[in-house]
This record gives structure tokens, sequence and C-alpha cells, in this order.
């Protein structure tokens, strides 16, 4: 981590935040943001993340949820827009039995889908297959979250 913050040790309390040119955040609210996952599954994988170091669902406040929510709902739109996906996966792992990577900070995935996608590499292959580059992908959602957020 650049800068006077220190290290938590936590990558979501760590993540850079904008306008460092090579942070992930693509968006920010008051209590929550959202942010490019650093080993996604497919191009545009998003991340909506409480600013608070928090567990679980159950210990997000009210205005969190609510926030979550609505950045979870933007970022569809988003994605929608810039990757005309088929579908999307949206999910939240709580746990690590339940596939959770980072077990103390609460998130929830937005992996855009489209039919014949080439998903199957992760698991047969152990390989990703992404053509655009996270750098790209943070330049091509940053204009479109400015232009979809409500104002």
């Amino acid at each position: 981590m650049t800068g006077t913050k220190p290290d938590t040790g936590c990558v979501f309390c760590d993540a850079h935040r904008p306008p460092e040119p090579d942070s992930l955040v693509v968006y920010q609210r008051k209590t929550c943001y959202v942010i490019l996952n650093l080993y996604p599954y497919n191009n545009g994988h998003l991340l909506v993340v409480p600013y608070r170091h928090t567990p679980s669902l159950a210990t997000l406040t009210v205005e969190e949820l609510h926030e979550m929510a609505d950045l979870e709902a933007l970022s569809e739109k988003v994605l929608v827009e810039a990757y005309s996906p088929h579908g999307v996966n949206v999910g939240i792992n709580l746990g690590k039995p339940a596939g959770a990577g980072v077990l103390e900070h609460v998130h929830v995935h937005l992996v855009p889908r489209w039919n014949g996608d080439t998903n199957f590499m992760t698991v047969v292959g152990t390989t990703r297959v992404l053509p655009e580059d996270l750098p790209q992908s943070a330049a091509r959602l940053r204009p479109i979250f400015a232009k979809l957020a409500p104002r």
C-alpha cells in the first residue's frame, strides 16, 4: 500500500483508492465501493465491498446493506452496458467451506457470463482466459459507472 495509510493485512481494507492509476476500484459511495477482482473468472468480474471490515451480512448496518444492494443493481447495469453478457452470476461466499477467499471481510461477486464462455477452463485447465487486462477493464467501467449512477 502506498501513502500514509498503514497496511492492515486485509486486501479490501488496503485496496488502493482512486486516483491512483493502478487502482482496481471503479466506483465509490459512502459505505461501500466496487472493485475489479484481482483474479477474475471473466472480464468485468466485480466485487461490491463495504469499507468497514466485517465478516458477514449479519454484521452489516442497515445503511451498508442497502448501499450494497444498490451497488449490486448498479453494477449489473454497468456490466450489461459494458460487456453485453447473456447473464450475471451474483454471489456471496461466507466461510471457508463456502469458498470464501477473504474470510473476514464480506463482499459480493458479480461475474458476467456468456453462452459458451470459457469458464470451464478455470476448473479443467486451472487457466483463466481473459481477452482484456484489468487496467483496460477499469478504464472501460469507470465512465459507465459515472454515467449510470444516480445523482
